[in-house]
């Protein structure tokens, strides 16, 4: 019997490995959407092909259909770790809804922690920003994996902090391992590629639709042994993943944040109901190490990597030596400030920058 490789790889040439391939593509065709009936039947039967024919309501899927999903997978450079492979994170497969296969694009070592999901709104305030790219640039310091779910807000700050930071980063998605939801954070995702992990559970050419996002958070929630919430409306999907964290047996802790702010009435819910204070870094750095996640000393990085270049390169370290109003900073980058309006304006969409109440810029991480 030919053995199959634990991580399957659209570009191996080899009969049998693409044979393999097919088989679970054909089985997260017809159950991605539902893999508390997948993993079981995976489980019993020990082979994709046998828990099709269990489930006994297969989806059709042509060999051309096939053959064209392994060609996009082979150019985007993704892999597929199934299940019952001995590669799969370890932390989903105890999960009671596993995927039953993961895509994963970038460096597989990202997906073995210590983990922790930083999350939070998408429309998030400069405080949001500013707080979960802290805690994220400082997980990051401490060896510790950022994963989040590259939407706008929350989730790109702790992403872009973490890589600042010289850290790893997952971001998990909710739709075809080939697409980058939302499209603005293409040079986002190329970021953490480099240097962490994409993952999806769903096959090439899936569109993000609505019912996608909470089968995602939870794979977000599983991979983590801590989940914390920065920001969060009431109904949220932050909130949905704070309570998946919880089913899961997960820490959730969750930011304070002012009373007036509506995307503070989620954390706030949250800490009325049981999470911890994470009032900063540190309180979520005591508790990995106090939860055996971390050692009590943190590792020994070199300094954290300048990765842009140019004027925004120039303007994101002007800031992070001083704050300053516009007409400082044009001042000290010997420019007009009509020369960075289209840089700055661009920072501060992407959350790497934040204008305060007095005027003054300052770099978010």
């Amino acid at each position: 019997m030919t053995s199959i490789p634990p991580v399957l790889d659209p570009a191996d040439p080899r009969p049998h490995v693409a044979a393999a391939l097919g088989d679970w593509l054909a089985l997260q065709h017809a159950l991605a959407l539902h893999p508390e009936r997948a993993a079981p039947l995976v489980r019993r039967t020990g082979c994709p092909r046998a828990a099709l024919r269990a489930w006994g309501q297969a989806t059709p899927l042509s060999e051309a259909q096939r053959a064209a999903w392994i060609a996009s997978l082979r150019r985007i450079g993704a892999v597929a770790l199934p299940l019952l492979s001995p590669a799969y994170p370890v932390a989903l497969s105890h999960l009671a809804d596993p995927a039953p296969l993961l895509w994963v694009r970038g460096q597989l070592e990202a997906l073995a922690g210590p983990c922790v999901a930083v999350v939070g709104a998408r429309a998030a305030t400069a405080y949001g920003r500013q707080v979960a790219a802290q805690m994220a640039f400082a997980l990051a310091r401490a060896g510790v994996v950022v994963v989040s779910g590259l939407a706008a807000g929350i989730d790109a700050a702790a992403h872009r902090a973490a890589l600042d930071a010289g850290g790893r980063t997952v971001a998990v998605q909710a739709c075809g391992p080939e697409r980058v939801y939302p499209a603005v954070h293409r040079e986002l995702a190329a970021r953490i590629e480099r240097s962490g992990a994409l993952v999806s559970e769903f096959a090439p050419g899936t569109p993000p639709r609505r019912h996608h996002f909470p089968l995602r958070n939870r794979l977000i929630s599983g991979l983590s042994s801590m989940v914390v919430v920065v920001e969060a409306r009431l109904r949220s999907g932050s909130l949905i993943t704070a309570r998946l964290a919880g089913d899961q047996g997960r820490e959730v802790f969750a930011v304070p944040g002012p009373i007036t702010s509506p995307t503070s009435a989620g954390t706030h819910w949250l800490l009325r109901h049981g999470a911890g204070v994470a009032d900063g870094p540190d309180s979520v750095l005591e508790e990995l190490r106090a939860m055996g996640r971390i050692p009590a000393a943190p590792p020994v990085l070199g300094p954290a990597p300048v990765r842009e270049a140019g004027t925004r390169g120039r303007i994101l370290l002007a800031l992070r030596d001083e704050p300053g109003t516009r007409d400082e900073l044009a001042n000290r980058l010997g420019c007009s400030p009509q020369d960075l309006s289209l840089d700055l304006l661009e920072l501060e969409m992407e959350g790497r920058i934040a204008e305060g109440r007095d005027g003054c810029l300052s770099a978010i991480a």
